[in-house]
């Protein structure tokens, strides 16, 4: 089955005239990313020029945010001009710095009496294990990503951007977790278009959405495939005092030309969850952070409900290729190593 076939039908493409497009189809929106592959970091940022209404759902007890509470539905902001995905964790909030100082440069933001101020919100994975833990994106990242987002074309996937040091499969630490990566994935449904962009960095593994297979996380002792789920090792082991690797935490933007109000791009945000859910186990820990984004450019009239339930596809599909995009990188083995190895 080709590639877009199998997307299709994972989003109810043939019953429902969902079809995957590529996420430049969204042109309310950019995407561009900056890395430091000696470093084994980078960032990532969804550029929204005009203003979209955003919203954020934060399910993961380790958060690393940045004007999260500036998305509930009380508070004034209504449009919001950037999400950075980082890397670097804490440090990599940072990164918002430089894209604010790209926005202002260009006029772009919540206008003040002394000139604007661009509303950024982000946040960041842990991947301070992975290359060298001094380098952290930072203000020159942020500002690089966004004059890469202003040259249009297919996003890239992968080890790029907030993907750069990514991995999964995070229980026993660095000697049996894998490579992962950065997905994007968008549809259409009539005029409505959705996409997602996910940083896959969780301590659980991940499964396909379509058939519910293994493709990457903890690996056996031997390195070489799988013996065992995480879930399973969990169980084993309920009664012990385990502190996780706690090196974790995917995250996420959902971008849609939609027309939201605050409150439903929160719903859409806590909705696509559910792709998460879907397709890594276990998720939402207390040495995860796991966040989603969502940004309304308010092109159309949707049914929130769903479009949160499209979303929470777009998302499981975005962390599939997210892993399956992956490279072997910092010593870690890949998904695309296990497929040479089954060959």
């Amino acid at each position: 089955m080709k590639t877009e076939e199998k997307n299709e039908k994972k989003t109810g493409g043939k019953t429902s005239h969902v079809v995957p497009v590529g996420i430049e189809a969204l042109d309310d929106f950019l995407i561009g990313h900056a890395q430091s592959e000696k470093g084994g970091t980078g960032c990532t940022v969804i550029l929204s020029e005009s203003g979209a209404v955003g919203g954020v759902d934060v399910r993961g007890s380790s958060p690393a945010t940045r004007e999260t509470s500036l998305l509930d539905p009380l508070c004034k902001m209504d449009s919001v001009n950037a999400v950075v995905l980082s890397g670097g964790s804490a440090y990599g909030l940072d990164a918002a710095s430089g894209v604010m100082k790209f926005l202002e440069e260009r006029g772009i933001g919540y206008a003040v009496p002394t000139g604007v101020v661009p509303i950024v919100c982000g946040a960041s994975i842990f991947d301070l294990n992975v290359g060298d833990p001094k380098v952290r994106p930072d203000s020159a990242m942020g500002y690089a990503a966004c004059e890469a987002a202003v040259v249009r074309g297919s996003a890239a996937e992968g080890n790029v951007g907030a993907g750069t040091g990514a991995s999964v499969g995070k229980y026993y630490g660095q000697a049996r977790m894998m490579k992962s990566g950065l997905g994007v994935y968008a549809v259409s449904a009539g005029n409505i278009l959705i996409g997602a962009v996910v940083a896959v960095n969780a301590v659980g593994d991940i499964y396909d959405l379509d058939t519910g297979e293994k493709i990457a996380g903890l690996l056996s002792a031997s390195g070489d495939g799988f013996d065992r789920d995480t879930t399973q090792v969990m169980y084993e082991q309920i009664a012990l005092s385990k502190d996780y690797f706690a090196t974790n935490t995917t995250i996420g933007c959902v971008v849609t030309n939609a027309r939201l109000s605050k409150a439903a791009a929160n719903k859409i945000s806590q909705l696509a969850h559910n792709g998460l859910a879907r397709t890594i186990r276990p998720v939402h820990t207390s040495a995860d952070g796991d966040a989603i984004f969502t940004l309304a450019s308010g092109r159309y009239d949707a049914n929130a409900d769903a479009l949160g339930t499209l979303a929470s596809e777009v998302v499981g599909v975005a962390v599939n290729r997210a892993v399956r995009a992956a490279k072997p990188a910092y010593g870690l083995t890949a998904a695309s190593d296990l497929q040479v190895l089954a060959t």
